[in-house]
């Protein structure tokens, strides 16, 4: 008998639940659009957000150039396309003025498959123009600091080429926002510097 009744009261709550929303109604205010076949950004290898709007930051790709989004990922543009190199290891927001930001060319995480970059460049626009500052033998950026005393003292970690020796590479500093590059950490000609706070 228990089991008739629960079976009847399954059956009535299956008929009395609402339908469940249809896939054309889920995606109705979805406006169509093409994401492919494309070449696309591939891995994130940095992020650097706007210390006074958590919803602005930007997304370097480790070969897809460097991204921009204004409404916490919703959309995203792209900020570094027109640049001698898509490829990123390296990205930075200056803590004094979040419309300066600094990208070091070059993958960095070493792999099978890795592309080179051509040096670091400075934005102080929020990516509307760029500037390449040198180190174009760098090959691979690892990481940028920029003093949060002094936006001109930036410090960057460069590998230089993976599978040669020579190159830019080990740690750099500038002292006149990028005009000019100190070596002021060199191990040797196939050493390279990955890191620095």
């Amino acid at each position: 008998m228990f089991r008739l009744l629960f079976a009847a009261f399954l059956i009535s709550a299956a008929f009395a639940a609402p339908a469940p929303p249809t896939l054309s109604s889920t995606l109705s205010g979805l406006p169509f659009r093409s994401i492919g076949p494309a070449v696309i950004s591939g891995r994130v290898v940095d992020i650097a957000v706007d210390p006074a709007n958590a919803a602005h930051y930007y997304v370097a790709a480790a070969s897809g150039g460097v991204w921009q989004t204004l409404n916490n990922g919703i959309t995203w543009t792209p900020v570094f396309e027109h640049q001698g190199s898509y490829s990123i290891g390296a990205l930075a927001l200056d803590p004094k003025n979040v419309a300066t930001l600094w990208v070091g060319t070059g993958e960095a995480n070493s792999q099978r498959s890795v592309s080179y970059g051509d040096g670091i460049y400075r934005s102080d626009d929020a990516g509307k123009t760029w500037k390449n500052l040198g180190l174009k033998n760098s090959q691979h950026i690892a990481r940028i600091a920029i003093d949060p005393r002094d936006s001109n003292v930036v410090y960057v970690a460069a590998q230089g080429p993976l599978w040669s020796a020579g190159g830019d590479r080990g740690l750099f500093k500038t002292s006149d926002g990028g005009r000019n590059w100190t070596k002021v950490l060199s191990i040797s000609e196939n050493t390279g510097v990955t890191d620095v706070a």
